[in-house]
Order: structure tokens, then sequence, then C-alpha cells
């Protein structure tokens, strides 16, 4: 006899198999183990670090562990979708002595607070699975909060059971804003938060010191961090450019391993197979190694599994696009140079000269101040350099006869402060670029002893609220010494504190080639510009202002919590170009407000703004389908600030690419030109 599951007896079964899930997780996935001896040394040395050398001297006190825990807590659950009020009652009750126990080594606090985190995900995984077969109802005027600070933890099992009713509601109208709906949305949801589950029971002891010391340093600052060994592998391929694999940028898409990118010239472009949105199921070493199950694998795990030393081969079990089949790839692992955050450059003619040719304007866009450190500690007398890169760009654009120079550092977020030194002294012909204040108070200047100059023309810095640190510093010295124009954002991303890498292994073995046992990035001096102020909070102001939807982003170092303060020391004596007075700034600007106020796509990026910041200053949003999908329609507040951050750090893009806003950005670097030429003239 057939039998029909009705309604109750669904959701039962759909709790019953989620329960069962979760116990078999309990045995099968590897949860966090207690924390060894090793790792209770690294929080011992991570402490003396803090107490010693960060640039605050803020005592290891009450104010740091309770900075501590709501860090910790926001890590996990941003929304407060998880934790009852009583579970956070419960931790608070222990919020002042988490650094007390942290300089004796003990992190257990952190262990008992993420298996509680564990319980609540597995708990909620059950109210998921029922709240999705559900009918729900769209005509109701219900709102759901989407301010994090005016969100509450749930106080009972029912007030989590209607945050989350009200989660899946929104989650439903945001597929359907996308075109997905129907059966189709509803298991895209439920593979979205088993996969979760499924990543956090995989979290490991290493990722859990991570995540939980990261919570204590961050209470200092927020670039003071412990990095695991892993991640400390990872920075030091960025800086240096240069990874062993296959060539390709994957990212974790509801549970799958994603190709995002071709890497060009890498190993997987050679081959020319993998695909950009190929997910990757399974992964195996060699020609007969076996083939390991990575669906709902931690990305940092799948990542070690494919990157290898270069000659060697990895087999990929791989589901295309539109197609079921999976296919096996086997790949030869390769050297990678990551060449998408190299110096690029490109020379665009504009205008005309007085003798009728056109003027030629020099565009480099420079992602990050890179450099091979390991190299460079080699003694490798060609280490990978920002400033060599860009040298050679200068000496090629000064042979094709360029007449001025654009420096685009939009999505330029930092790097080493060497290369930003060495970088603006290419612009100048000696003297500070920086002072830099350490842990003690003491203030000293970092000088370009190099007397030559690379480009002596006119020249145009391109910032937004993206472009942070290093490029701060080249930035406000170009605007000290009246060397140039600052365009772009209304301001820089504000970070004006250094970060030192102190190795643990070696300082606590002492000895070469030691265990590695991570690193701790700590904030130990402060930077400010030649004329004594600080970039930090403030940024750097630009000359002239060209309408962004990112000035608006609350992505800069003020959005941040616990970042240090704005200050400033005394002005150095340097000698100013001239290049640059307020006249001539004005002249420039109004220029370009008249040509945005014709610009169909400026005008347009105006009114996105304003609806924009609208949408930005709700504390809700509408859960009836037909007011969300009016105003989705309109604009997308959330989708903005990701087109805007995926455009700035967009993998995929290969060269310098002109558009309205580098249109803008040319025509000045032209008016300026002409303005430049007429006061040398008088």
């Amino acid at each position: 006899m057939k039998r029909f599951v009705g309604q109750g007896e669904r959701l039962w079964l759909y709790g019953a198999i989620w329960a069962l899930l979760a116990v078999a997780a309990a045995r099968v996935w590897a949860d966090p183990a207690p924390p060894t001896a090793a790792q209770r040394q690294i929080v011992r040395m991570t402490m003396e670090l803090l107490r010693t050398e960060h640039l605050s001297k803020h005592p290891l006190d009450a104010e740091i562990s309770q900075r501590a825990l709501k860090i910790f807590l926001k890590t996990l659950d941003p929304w407060k979708l998880y934790f009852y009020q009583s579970d956070v009652d419960r931790f608070k009750a222990q919020e002042d002595n988490l650094v007390e126990m942290a300089k004796k080594g003990d992190i257990t606090f952190g262990h008992e607070v993420f298996k509680v985190f564990l319980e609540r995900i597995d708990e909620r995984g059950r109210t998921i699975e029922e709240l999705l077969e559900q009918k729900h109802d769209f005509t109701v005027d219900e709102e759901m909060v989407v301010d994090k600070e005016l969100a509450r933890y749930p106080r009972t099992p029912e007030e989590a059971r209607d945050k989350w009713r009200k989660r899946i509601k929104y989650d439903l109208l945001v597929l359907k804003a996308d075109k997905i709906e129907g059966q189709e949305a509803i298991d895209k949801l439920r593979q979205r938060y088993r996969s979760f589950g499924k990543r956090m029971h995989q979290t490991d002891s290493e990722d859990l010191l991570e995540m939980y010391l990261g919570a204590i340093t961050s209470a200092f600052d927020p670039h003071t961090s412990y990095m695991s060994p892993r991640t400390v592998k990872n920075f030091d391929i960025v800086m240096s450019l240069k990874l062993e694999g296959i060539g390709a940028s994957l990212q974790s898409v509801d549970g799958y391993t994603v190709v995002h990118k071709i890497i060009p010239g890498g190993a997987a472009d050679k081959d020319g197979r993998l695909k950009v949105g190929d997910k990757i199921v399974a992964v195996g070493q060699g020609e007969e190694g076996e083939m390991v199950d990575v669906v709902d694998m931690k990305l940092s795990d799948v990542v070690d599994l494919i990157r290898g030393k270069q000659g060697t081969k990895v087999r990929l079990a791989v589901v295309s696009v539109g197609s079921p089949e999976r296919k096996i790839i086997t790949i030869t692992r390769a050297q990678i140079e990551l060449k998408d955050s190299e110096a690029q450059s490109r020379i665009f003619e504009e205008g005309r000269k007085p003798d009728g040719t056109p003027y030629k304007i020099g565009v480099i866009e420079l992602p990050s101040f890179y450099m091979d450190m390991a190299a460079a500690r080699k003694g490798d007398p060609n280490f990978k350099s920002t400033t060599r890169d860009v040298k050679q760009i200068l000496a090629n654009f000064n042979q094709q006869g360029v007449d001025a120079v654009v420096l685009d550092l939009r999505r330029n977020g930092g790097g080493s402060l060497r290369e930003a030194i060495d970088l603006t002294g290419l612009f100048l012909h000696s003297g500070p670029v920086v002072q830099v204040k350490d842990s003690d108070g003491r203030v000293s200047p970092y000088d370009d002893f190099d007397p030559g100059i690379a480009w002596a023309g006119p020249l145009v810095v391109v910032t937004s609220k993206f472009s942070a640190s290093a490029s701060e510093i080249l930035a406000g010295a170009i605007q000290d010494y009246q060397r140039g124009i600052i365009v772009g954002d209304r301001s820089t991303h504000g970070k004006g504190t250094v970060q030192s890498l102190r190795d643990l292994g070696e300082l606590l073995f002492r000895i070469p080639n030691a265990p590695a046992m991570g690193a701790l990035k700590i904030t130990m001096q402060q930077f400010y510009r030649p004329l004594g102020e600080s970039t930090q909070k403030r940024g750097v102001l630009a000359d002239i202002e060209l309408p962004s939807i990112t000035t608006h982003l609350d992505v800069g170092e003020a959005d941040l919590d616990y970042c240090i303060e704005f200050d400033k020391v005394a002005a150095l004596p340097i000698k100013r170009y001239g290049y640059v007075a307020p006249p001539l700034i004005e002249q420039l600007r109004r220029a370009s407000q008249q040509r945005i106020a014709q610009s169909e796509k400026f005008q347009q990026v105006l009114k996105n703004i304003e609806r924009y910041l609208q949408q930005k200053a709700r504390k809700t949003i509408t859960l009836n389908e037909q007011k969300f999908l009016q105003e989705r329609a309109e604009l997308n507040a959330d989708k903005e600030e990701e087109k805007k951050i995926e455009e700035l750090n967009d993998p995929k893009r290969s060269g310098i690419e002109r558009d309205y806003y580098l249109d803008e950005v040319l025509a000045i670097a032209l008016d300026y030109l002409n303005l430049f030429h007429v006061a040398k003239a008088n």
C-alpha cells in the first residue's frame, strides 16, 4: 500500500534526518581538538608581544577582554541568528577574564563558545529544514531588521524560529529577484545552510586558534592579527606574486569549490580544459592517487590539495556548467607569476598640442606595493619589486614622449612600506616621504635618498576609499610636496599604521628553520605625512572629487572597531615643487564639474548614490514581495556594494580598460597639462 507523507510527517521526517546528520557529524566531522601544548605557547608569546610591542601600549586588562568577546561573537554570529541570549549571558560571565586566561596560554573558553555554536548550528539546521518546507505568505506587510547593531539574540526557541522564518523569506525574495524561485530556490537554500553547517564542523584547532586569538589581537586594533602557518604561507605568496600550482583562482559557492578565474599563462590556462564556473568535486595526487571528495570541504583544504610543487601532477574531477557529467582533468603544476597584481600601463592620445599633434597620457595601474620578501632576504639582486617595475614603465613613457602620467591606486590596499617610499622617490628628487612614530613615541623620518627622478612631468594620482596604507603614503607625500594632483573618492581608506610580522616559531625556538607556528602581525608604528598629519582615520583628501558610490561605503578605517585615533606630529621642512596651487585646482575642479553635469553616466551614478544612501539609512527591510521587488528594481544597495568591491578587486581584469570614469580622469589630466604649461610660461 502506497503511503503518502503529510505536511506534519514531512516536517518531522526532515527534523529527524537533520538530527541523524548532526549525530553523524559528531562522529565523522573533525570538530576542533582541545588546545595543544604548542598552541598554549603560541598564545602566551602573543600576549607578551601585545603587552610590550603594540603601538597603543594598552594594558592587558578587562577592557581588552570585553572587546575580544564582542569581536569573537560577531565573527561567529554577526546577525545574531544562532546563539540564544542565555548563551551570551553565560559567556559574559567570563568576559573580564579572557586576557588573564590567555596570558597563561589558556584558550579553553574559545573552544567552549565554539562548541555551543556548533550545537546551535545543528539546532537551527532542523528549524531551517522545516521552514523550507512551509508555505510563506509574501503579501503580509512585515519587516526584518537589517541593522546588525539593532539585531537581538533570541530568548526562546520560538523567537529563534521566528527570526529564521523571516530570514528564509528574505533569502527566497533575494533569489527571486535574481530569477531563481520555486523548488530551485528551496534546494539552493537547503544546500547553502547544510554546507555552512558542515564547514563549521570541519573547523580544526588551528582554524579556531586563529579565530579566537585573532579576536583578542583585534581588540587592540583591527590590523593586529594572529596568522596561522597556512595564512602566513598565503601572505608570502601575495607579497611575492608567485605560487606553485595549477593557476586557478577558486571560491566556495554553496559547498562547491568553483573555478573563479583562470590565471593567464598558468598551467590550467595552457592545458585549456578547465573553465571558469567548473565545479571541482574531487582531487587526486599524481597519476594514481586516491580521489578525495571535496564537496563541502573547506576551501583552504581544497586549495592545499590542489597546490603543490611545480612538475608534479594533480587530477581534478570536474563538473562543468550545464553538464551533469563528471570528467577527470590531469594538470602538471607549474610556478605561476601573479601578473594581475603587477603594475600595468597604457598610453592614451588626447587633445591637441599647439603643433597639432596629440598629447600622450601614460596610465599606470598599481594594485599593490609588492616585493618578493623571501628573495630579498636571500640577497637575490633581481627580486620582484614594485619600484623596479614602475621605473621601467616610466622609462618607456619617456622614450614614447608621454606628456603626463596618471597613477591609478584605486584598488591598491597597500603592501611594503619600503616599496611605497622608494616608488614615491621616482617622482621626487629627494627628501622625507613619510614620518614614523613608534610605540615609545619616537618620530623618525623615512627619506628618499636617491637624488634621481624617473618622471619629472605633470602627475595625477587616482585614489578611492580602497586605497590604503602604503598607497596613502605616496598620495600624501605627492600632495604635501605639491608634486601632483589627487583625483577620486572624497578620501582614501585612512589606514595610517604600520604592522610588523613577528614569526612566533623563530621567537620561541631561536633556531634556523624553526617549526612553523604562525606569526603575529602587530601594529607597532603610525605614519605621518611630511607636513605632520597622520592619514589614520582621515585618509588623504582628494583635490578633485569624482562621484562614486565607493565614497559612501562603510569600508574605511573609521568604520572599523577599535581603530587607532588620528593625530599629528611636527611638520618637516620640505621644498615644495609648486606643480599644484589652490587657483589651479579650483579651475580643474570647475571644469570637471561642468563635464560631470553633462555626463549621463555620472548623473546615473549620482542618482544611484542618492538611492543607496536612502536604503543604507534603513534599519529594516520589507518582506512584502511586491514592495521588495520594486525596491530591488530601483537599486539593490547590497548588490551595489558587492559590485563596486568586485570591480576594484576583479581578478578577471586584464589590462587598463577605458570607461566613463577614466575618460574624466584623462580629461582632468589634459586640462592640467594645458594649465601647467601656461603657468610655466608665466
